[in-house]
């Protein structure tokens, strides 16, 4: 059950996601919200593994559970991240931090999974393909690939709270993966992967526009990116804009050997410019990929929160320190200066400014 605390507090604020509106260095859409900051998470402390180290480093994984394809956003000082749920009900959980180590759980977006009869029966690993959530003009949005149904598309103004019902955005199989951008401009748009088993085509990403509501897409699609030559497999693609380049930031190579690739562009639509930018290197985590990207609040830190495969254990989530060297992000540690980094065991924790609770979900 949520603690009065946070529902009271959070009934209190308009928070708002990292999306561009947060960040001094990402072209911004969005307008000032008014919000108050959550307090840091408290409670229980796991007896089985604690990534805080409490010594200002943190071990990885931050998440030692199954968080399958985490996404995270930022307002303030506060992050917020969900994952895939898939059959699961209630499903879309919603976590909150302060530091990005120390995480709790305080809601979830998603009371059932429409359509209503089909999930009446047992659906193993259907429904809520790799989620995104992100804020615009005073709402939270969470947009979702169900490989059978389409992409779907819950919000709200309270993350703690009760979510509105679902909204089927893009109707088709196939369809997954799915993550919103609105533009300086106003313009809205939503990237999505493929699902092979569905659709019969994957390895590609396709950018649609939707209407300023996010409710609906206007256009068939434009497929930007083909990975079927070196990016087999390419999925959970992430969109941002950064001093003038559209990125996507994707994983490919499959769940439990890929790699975290990075697309660029100056026009939304490309061409893209691509680039790996985290692998497993010399390291046991397999398959370091498929998160988001989110700074600190003064904006002088970058961060990169990814899932790794871990078979009959789940995807446990891993945090990333990241860097930007000519407006390419590098992740990780990288110990030959290619520009590709390899996942970090321990690191020092994230600078928030200050020092959280040690809880787990």
């Amino acid at each position: 059950m949520l603690s009065k605390k946070y529902l009271t507090l959070s009934l209190l604020a308009l928070l708002a996601c990292q999306s561009e509106k947060t960040r001094t260095e990402i072209a911004s859409t969005e307008k000032t919200q008014a919000w108050v900051s959550l307090p840091a998470p408290t409670g229980e402390v796991s007896k089985v593994w604690v990534a805080d180290l409490g010594d200002g480093r943190y071990k990885n994984p931050i998440i030692n559970a199954d968080y399958s394809d985490p996404d995270v956003c930022r307002v303030g000082d506060d992050y917020f991240m969900t994952s895939s749920s898939f059959n699961v009900v209630p499903g879309l959980q919603v976590l909150h931090s302060k530091d990005l180590v120390n995480w709790k759980i305080i809601g979830y977006a998603l009371d059932r999974l429409p359509p209503f009869e089909h999930f009446s029966r047992p659906q193993h690993g259907n429904g809520v393909w790799a989620p995104a959530i992100r804020y615009h003009e005073g709402e939270f949005y969470i947009y979702w690939g169900d490989p059978d149904f389409g992409i779907y598309m819950v919000k709200t103004k309270n993350p703690a709270g009760q979510w509105e019902a679902p909204v089927l955005v893009k109707e088709g199989k196939g369809l997954i993966d799915s993550c919103p951008f609105w533009d300086e401009d106003g313009q809205a748009y939503l990237v999505h992967g493929w699902a092979g088993s569905r659709a019969g085509i994957k390895s590609v990403l396709t950018i649609n526009r939707m209407n300023p509501e996010g409710t609906k897409v206007l256009d068939e699609g434009v497929m930007v990116f083909d990975g079927h030559d070196a990016h087999p497999t390419v999925e959970g693609p992430k969109f941002y804009k950064r001093y003038g380049y559209y990125y996507i930031f994707a994983p490919a190579g499959g769940v439990s050997t890929g790699w975290q690739l990075v697309l660029r562009s100056k026009n939304i639509y490309g061409p893209y410019e691509e680039k790996i930018v985290l692998d497993q290197g010399k390291t046991s985590i397999n398959g370091p990929h498929q998160g988001a990207w989110i700074d600190t609040p003064d904006g002088k830190e970058h961060w990169f929160m990814h899932f790794q495969d871990v078979e009959a254990y789940g995807r446990i989530v891993h945090l990333q320190p990241m860097k930007w060297v000519n407006d390419w992000p590098v992740i990780g540690e990288d110990t030959d200066g290619d520009g590709k980094g390899q996942p970090v065991l321990v690191h020092q924790k994230p600078d928030v400014g200050k020092t959280s609770p040690v809880v787990t979900p």
